[in-house]
């Protein structure tokens, strides 16, 4: 069936605020875009002039799209070489969505999208569809076909899951710049004693290279292990740049709303080093190689001017 301009126009206004929805839930750029385009196939197939809200009508059929590839996610995830994490965003990009309130940057952060894989998809629905998007508890217990007393129970349950696991203290983007260069700083000083200074004792290391790129699937775990992976990792040489493809230029940066290192080689964002930061230093650090997950990555780097240049090359 055709859609009138008005029809289209109607989606496309919405479009920005389901591609936020989309990517919360699935923790995936591309696969928040397609589950938007899916709905929109649903919509150009629907009798728009019956429906009465189209916002509402959108953000339940995008929905629960999500909800069925979250179901087959666990399944395509064990066949997954090594560890997944999600698709970390630069600073700007429209798909991070609303980040008017600390719930909303927080719900976005690359913390909380690493917290949100260990719920159940419902338990991930209502909590992005209320934390981040403000949906009463009666619109997402529309939206989720479930009582109003089931989706209050299931958003509390949620909510204490993330709250248990968070332990990252939001900043402002200056004093994630100023993180990021304090990393770098004394992970390219060739010492261990200045890394294990800013990590806490507990600090994890992990990264995603998705079978594509090497990565360390099994974390490092204490301040001296991740401190000497991350030693090794950025000390300069010809056999890295080989297996890179050129010279890596290392920027501080912000991805989901926090501090982030970020490496570009020929103009392609090749890696973002997420750092989580707890009151008393950074607690883990989570790298995304994965090829595939940095497509929409090296697009916004691309389109976003970079000051002064690389901080380091390796």
């Amino acid at each position: 069936m055709a859609l009138s301009v008005s029809e289209v126009d109607r989606f496309e206004a919405a479009r920005p605020r389901l591609e936020a929805i989309a990517y919360r839930l699935l923790g995936s750029a591309s696969e928040a875009e397609d589950a938007v385009q899916e709905t929109f196939l649903r919509w150009q197939a629907a009798d728009v002039g019956r429906i009465e809200v189209p916002e509402a009508w959108l953000t339940k059929v995008l929905t629960n799209w999500c909800l069925n590839l979250l179901s087959s996610a666990r399944a395509r995830r064990e066949t997954y070489v090594g560890r997944w994490l999600p698709e970390p965003l630069l600073a700007g990009d429209p798909m991070l969505g609303p980040a008017d309130t600390a719930e909303q940057r927080e719900s976005v952060s690359y913390a909380v999208l690493v917290l949100l894989e260990r719920l159940s998809p419902k338990e991930r629905a209502v909590y992005v569809l209320r934390e981040a998007f403000d949906y009463p508890h009666r619109e997402i217990a529309r939206i989720l076909d479930i009582t109003e007393a089931a989706g209050q129970q299931i958003y509390h349950r949620a909510k204490k899951h993330i709250a248990d696991g968070n332990t990252r203290t939001e900043v402002g983007e200056a004093t994630a710049l100023r993180i990021v260069e304090e990393f770098l700083a004394a992970a390219t000083s060739g010492r261990t004693e200045p890394l294990v200074r800013l990590l806490t004792q507990e600090a994890v290391a992990v990264g995603d290279g998705g079978g594509k790129v090497p990565a360390r699937a099994k974390a490092f775990e204490g301040a001296r292990a991740v401190a000497t992976f991350l030693r090794g990792l950025f000390k300069p040489g010809k056999a890295k740049r080989a297996l890179i493809g050129g010279i890596p230029e290392v920027y501080a940066s912000t991805a989901n709303g926090g501090p982030a290192v970020v490496v570009v080689v020929e103009g392609r964002v090749a890696g973002i080093a997420c750092l989580e930061v707890g009151p008393e230093g950074i607690v883990a650090v989570r790298s995304q190689v994965n090829p595939d997950k940095l497509v929409r990555a090296t697009g916004r780097w691309a389109a976003t001017d970079h000051g002064e240049g690389p901080l380091h090359t390796l």
